[in-house]
């Protein structure tokens, strides 16, 4: 029996940041907006922290492999729910971001982990207030009918992460 991998070139291209950064836009996200938020979780520690250093950072965490494959997971899911290609009576608890199920949560968390311990009190901060580009993705998934559960976790995860980039960098 031939043992089956995965196509390398596929696993490894070197545009798989751009085409993570591609579908997250496809979904309603830029890493500016992700910046922002890393921003406004750092700018009152850093005074001389710039959007622009924020952005550097976001794309930092973004070009993670982990990070990647985080995101491509929350995004398929988000995406086959919305599809109705999932079944009940997950795509009902996917589809209203049910409060109890925390699996996007701990997908969240895998991208938050990769900067450490403080990056996980400011995911659980930015979670809760869901500021900026937080709060369209929840009221979407609310109104509009489109599934944000997993892409607003992960957005706020890598804004966490990011933040916790910055602050490990200006201790």
């Amino acid at each position: 029996m031939e043992e089956k991998t995965f196509d390398d070139e596929v696993v490894n291209e070197p545009n798989m940041r751009d085409m993570v950064v591609k579908r997250m836009e496809e979904r309603g996200v830029t890493l500016v907006e992700i910046a922002e938020l890393t921003y406004n979780l750092q700018a009152k520690y850093i005074p001389e922290l710039s959007r622009e250093s924020c952005l550097e950072h976001v794309e930092r965490v973004v070009t993670k492999r982990e990070v990647q494959n985080a995101i491509l997971t929350g995004l398929e899911l988000d995406i086959l729910a919305e599809k109705g290609n999932v079944s009940e009576p997950l795509r009902t608890m996917l589809m209203d971001d049910y409060g109890l199920y925390g699996v996007d949560e701990v997908l969240a968390l895998a991208i938050v982990n990769v900067y450490g311990s403080i990056g996980f009190t400011n995911f659980g901060y930015i979670d809760k207030v869901k500021p900026g580009i937080l709060k369209k993705l929840d009221l979407e998934g609310k109104e509009k009918g489109k599934c944000n559960t997993f892409l607003d976790d992960i957005v706020g995860a890598i804004a966490a992460a990011a933040a916790s980039s910055i602050a490990h960098k200006f201790a």
